[in-house]
């Protein structure tokens, strides 16, 4: 039973990592397609856009998917991380806005330095929950 699980686990894993890595490819098309590949086209921006969107539902079931086939503390490992990452971006988000909007930083506060800062903590936070339950 054990294997069978596992194997059910790395397969869930592989999905997810093939989901995601398609989404990131269709991200920068839609990202950078209006300014490389078409030219300002609104139905070629708007089809990327939903197919971003489609691709990213994909990447949530897969990600649902992986969860549920994890063993009890795996998935207790990665939904302390998902929590711990939750705070902190909705935190740490709202707080980069607020030094924005009372002009106490001189640039603008973009989404993709959250994102890196959910990258990061997510990471983190699944190595010292594995370390942990080690």
């Amino acid at each position: 039973m054990r294997k069978k699980r596992i194997n059910k686990s790395h397969l869930a894993t592989k999905k997810l990592a093939l989901w995601t890595l398609l989404w990131v490819v269709i991200t920068a098309i839609t990202s950078f397609g209006s300014k490389s590949l078409w030219e300002a086209n609104d139905f070629f921006n708007l089809l990327a856009i939903l197919l971003n969107l489609a691709v990213g539902i994909g990447v949530i079931i897969a990600n649902r998917n992986q969860l549920n086939a994890l063993d009890e503390l795996q998935r207790k490992i990665q939904l302390e991380a998902m929590a711990l990452t939750l705070g902190v971006a909705v935190i740490f988000g709202l707080a980069y806005s607020m030094l924005e909007s009372v002009e106490l930083i001189s640039f603008n506060a973009e989404i993709p330095h959250l994102v890196i800062l959910i990258g990061i903590t997510y990471l983190a936070a699944s190595i010292i929950g594995t370390r942990r339950y080690s």
